[in-house]
C-alpha cells in the first residue's frame, strides 16, 4: 500500500527531506547541503531518507518546494525570451510594458512588446474591439520562446486574453501565459507577473524533468507535486503552466510545517536557516498573505504571496569584531565554522558560546573552546558574546514589525538554526520549539493541500449571490486542476470589497478553495 509521502524543500543552505506515514508522523528525515546545481542536493536528500525506510513501494507521493524559479530571476539565468502582448490600446499606451524593469532583466527576457486594441473596462464594456491581425503582425516580427498576454481588467472579463491565447497556440505553437490566471486587478503588476511566468517555462521544465528522472532512477512510482507560494500544492502539469506560483514556496512551507508540528494555528513563525531568517504570521493555520505588491528581482508583481520579513541572520552568518554579516558561509558551514574545525567565526559559534547548543551537537562546545584558546581567546569570546546580543536585537525588532504590537501570540521557532533564538522574547507570549522543527519546511511540503483561487469583479445587485456561487465553483475547479480530490475541496477564504465610483454597483471578490490531494 502506497501510504508514505516524502516532502523535500530546497533552501539556500540545506535541502531537507522527510517521510511521513499515513498518520502524519515523521518516520525519517535528513538534511543535505544545497549544491550549486540544486538538483544534486535534491537527489542526495532523497537518497538519505529512502535508506531509512524498508519498502520504497510504499511511497505514494513526493512533494517538492524549490528555489529554482526565484534563483533564475535573481541571477538572470535560464530565462526564456518572451513576446509581450498588452490588450488595451488606445487607453494604456502612456506606460509601455516592462518600463519599470531593471535593464539587465528586460534584456534577458523581452523579445519585444506591443500594445494592441482590445481589453475591457471594469464594468465589462469593451475598450475597443480585439484586433487579432495586429497580434499576428507583431508575432510575425519577433522570435520568442513564449508569449505573455495581459488585458485590461481581465480578472473581470478574460474573453480577449483567451482568444489571443487560442490564436498563439494554433498558429504559432508557442506556450502562452495569460494574466487572468496569475495576478489580480493592477494592470502593470499583473503584466509583470505574467511575463515572469512565461520566462520561467524552461526553468519549470528543467525542474519537473529532474524530479521525474530522480524518482524513476530510484524505482519510485510516486506521484510528484510542487509547492506553491501560499503553502499548497499543484501537479507538475499545473506547475508547468504556472511556474511563477512556486516563488515563495519555501517560507510558506515553513509556516505550514510550523502549524502542523506545533498544533498552533495562530502564531508568529521564525524560520532560522543557514543564510537568513524568515518571519511570518499564521492565521488559521495558513500563512498571512501580503497586502502589498511584491518585488521579485527588482520587478513589482501582484500575485498572492505570504507576508514574509527576511533578515540577514542565519547559522552561517559571519561574525566580525564590529559587525554581523550580512554575508554567510552558507552550505560551507560544515567546514568553515569554528565548531566544525574551521577558521571562520559564525553565528552558530556565537550561539554555542552563549550556551545555545542544539540537540545532538556532541563536541561542539569543546571544539569551540579549543578554537578560541588558540587565537586571542578573550577578544574572540567578547566578539561572539556581542554577536548574540546584536542577533537577539534583530529578532526582537523583526518580531515587533510582524506582530504590529500584538503580544498575545506564541512564537514557533523552526529551521536548522532555531537554536540561535533565546527561550524568551519580548512581544510574544511564549517560544515553542516543536519536535522535528529543523525540517519544518519539508514537513510543510509533505502535508500541504491543493488549492485554487479566483480574484474578480462581480455585480453587487440582485445577481450578486449567483455570481459569487459561480466564483466559488471556479475556485473549486482550479483546486481540482491543481490536484485536489473533488470530494474534499472546501472554500477556505472568501473576501468581498465594495468598489466605488462605478456606473453600476460592483464588488471585488477573492475566493480560495483547498482540499486534500486526489488518491
Amino acid at each position: 500500500m502506497a501510504d508514505l509521502r516524502i516532502g523535500i524543500d530546497v533552501g539556500g543552505t540545506n535541502t531537507d527531506a522527510v517521510v511521513l506515514d499515513a498518520g502524519g508522523r515523521v518516520i525519517a528525515k535528513a538534511k543535505r547541503p544545497t549544491t550549486p546545481e540544486v538538483t544534486d542536493g535534491l537527489r542526495a536528500a532523497l537518497d538519505a531518507v529512502l535508506e531509512m525506510i524498508e519498502d520504497r513501494g510504499r511511497v505514494g507521493r513526493v512533494m517538492l518546494g524549490t528555489t529554482h524559479a526565484t534563483n533564475a530571476i535573481l541571477e538572470r539565468r535560464g530565462l526564456g525570451r518572451v513576446a509581450v502582448v498588452r490588450l488595451g490600446a488606445p487607453a494604456t499606451t502612456s506606460v509601455p510594458p516592462l518600463s519599470d524593469w531593471p535593464d539587465d532583466l528586460r534584456k534577458a527576457v523581452s523579445a519585444g512588446e506591443a500594445i494592441v486594441p482590445g481589453g475591457h473596462y471594469v464594468d465589462g464594456r469593451e475598450i475597443s474591439p480585439l484586433d487579432l491581425d495586429a497580434v499576428r503582425r507583431f508575432l510575425d516580427g519577433v522570435r520568442a520562446d513564449a508569449v505573455a498576454v495581459t488585458s485590461v481588467f481581465s480578472p473581470a472579463d478574460d474573453g480577449h486574453e483567451r482568444r489571443v491565447a487560442e490564436l498563439v497556440r494554433a498558429e504559432y505553437g508557442l506556450p502562452v501565459s495569460v494574466s487572468c490566471e496569475i495576478g489580480s486587478l493592477g494592470l502593470l503588476e499583473r503584466e509583470n507577473a505574467t511575463v515572469l511566468n512565461a520566462a520561467l517555462y524552461g526553468v519549470a521544465g528543467h525542474v519537473t524533468e529532474a524530479l521525474v528522472t530522480a524518482l524513476a532512477e530510484r524505482g519510485l512510482g510516486a506521484r510528484p507535486y510542487l509547492a506553491q507560494n501560499d503553502g499548497t500544492l499543484m501537479t507538475l502539469e499545473h506547475a508547468a503552466r504556472l511556474p511563477v506560483a512556486t516563488i515563495g514556496s519555501g517560507p510558506a512551507n515553513s509556516l505550514r510545517g510550523a502549524a502542523y508540528l506545533s498544533g498552533v494555528a495562530d502564531a508568529v513563525v521564525v524560520d532560522v536557516g543557514g543564510t537568513s531568517t524568515d518571519l511570518g504570521v499564521l492565521a488559521g493555520g495558513f500563512p498571512r498573505e501580503s497586502a502589498a505588491a511584491v518585488e521579485i528581482g527588482g520587478v513589482l508583481t501582484n500575485f498572492r504571496m505570504p507576508d514574509i520579513l527576511a533578515i540577514a541572520l542565519g547559522g552561517g552568518t559571519v561574525v566580525r569584531p564590529h559587525g554581523l554579516g550580512p554575508d554567510s558561509v552558507g552550505y560551507r558551514i560544515g567546514s568553515e565554522a569554528l565548531v566544525f574545525g574551521g577558521a571562520t567565526a559564525t553565528m552558530t559559534d556565537a550561539a554555542v558560546a552563549a550556551g545555545r547548543t542544539p540537540p545532538g551537537a556532541d563536541g561542539w562546545p569543546e571544539r569551540l573552546q579549543r578554537a578560541i584558546k588558540g587565537d586571542m581567546s578573550e577578544e574572540k569570546a567578547d566578539i561572539l558574546e556581542s554577536a548574540v546580543t546584536r542577533a537577539d536585537e534583530m529578532v526582537i525588532d523583526a518580531v515587533d514589525r510582524m506582530t504590529l504590537g500584538r503580544s498575545d501570540r506564541p512564537l514557533v521557532a523552526v529551521g536548522g538554526g532555531a537554536f540561535l533564538l533565546p527561550d524568551h522574547l519580548p512581544g510574544v507570549s511564549r517560544v515553542i520549539r516543536p519536535e522535528h522543527a529543523d525540517v519544518a519546511n519539508a514537513v510543510g511540503a509533505a502535508i500541504a493541500l491543493a488549492s485554487g483561487r479566483v480574484d474578480t469583479i462581480l455585480p453587487a445587485g440582485d445577481s450578486r449571490a449567483d455570481a459569487i456561487e459561480s466564483a466559488k465553483e471556479e475556485a473549486r475547479a482550479r483546486a481540482v486542476a491543481a490536484g485536489a480530490d473533488p470530494a474534499g475541496v472546501e472554500i477556505v477564504d472568501l473576501l468581498e470589497v465594495p468598489l466605488s465610483y462605478l456606473s453600476e454597483p460592483a464588488v471585488r471578490v477573492h475566493v480560495k478553495a483547498a482540499g486534500p490531494l486526489a488518491r
